[in-house]
């Protein structure tokens, strides 16, 4: 089966769900979701997410202790980038319904390791599944989203694939987990948001959908794939030695 759409998004974390709701204003979506909707890892963070959101705090704290962090290993223009519209993202989860724990002077700020300032906005200790559960419930009801669930993203169609001179990708061959079937999505844009690739190591508190798919797909078509040595570990986890580690 074939079929196309303007924006074809592989992944249903917050990346992919978040893209989706801001591109189906003006476009038609598919979202292709390796499991059901719910399940990705974004639903697993608990913490919550940094963004300067109190007048005491600053912008260019906030890059200090980022780059800090980071052992000065960081890009300096994309950390500026994500922490200068840090605030705006916070403000549009609001606006979409994300209930964030509150206190009497407003939202609740943690403070938590690596940072100078209380930043860190949450929804008690399940951050992000109650942001996963808010945009699913919008993704959902959106008339210009179609949603496959129980999809996997096998490769990327590009021109040579298509006997076509130009290097550009035109959507993705997916397999159908319940009937078996392979279908040709064509898009005139491809998004990939699936995340990481922490199931390739032997612990990871990573659901088993986190397997790079989208990272070697990307790789396959020629895209540049850098910082590969970069995976975050949590430190922490629960284990037992017949169960699957848990966050």
């Amino acid at each position: 089966m074939a079929t196309r759409s303007d924006v074809l998004i592989i992944g249903s974390g917050l990346a992919g769900q978040a893209a989706a709701l801001r591109l189906a204003q003006t476009r038609q979506v598919t979202l292709i979701s390796k499991r059901a909707l719910e399940d990705s890892a974004s639903s697993w963070a608990q913490g919550g997410i940094a963004a300067v959101l109190d007048n005491r705090d600053s912008i260019e704290a906030h890059i200090r202790d980022t780059i800090s962090a980071g052992a000065l290993l960081n890009d300096p223009r994309a950390t500026r980038f994500v922490i200068e519209n840090g605030r705006r993202a916070v403000d549009w989860l609001i606006d979409q319904g994300v209930p964030f724990t509150r206190d009497a002077a407003g939202y609740h700020l943690a403070q938590e390791g690596g940072h100078s300032a209380r930043r860190v906005i949450h929804v008690a200790d399940a951050t992000g599944l109650a942001v996963q559960t808010t945009l699913t419930y919008k993704v959902r009801r959106h008339p210009n989203i179609r949603i496959l669930e129980q999809h996997i993203a096998v490769d990327l169609i590009t021109g040579d694939k298509l006997g076509l001179p130009e290097k550009r990708c035109h959507g993705a061959y997916v397999l159908d987990t319940a009937s078996g079937e392979v279908l040709t999505l064509g898009a005139r844009h491809t998004l990939i948001a699936t995340g990481g690739a922490g199931k390739v190591y032997l612990y990871t508190t990573n659901p088993d959908t986190s397997t790079g798919d989208g990272i070697a797909m990307a790789w396959r078509a020629g895209c540049r794939v850098a910082n590969m040595e970069f995976i975050q570990f949590h430190p922490t986890c629960l284990y037992h030695p017949q169960a699957k580690s848990f966050l």
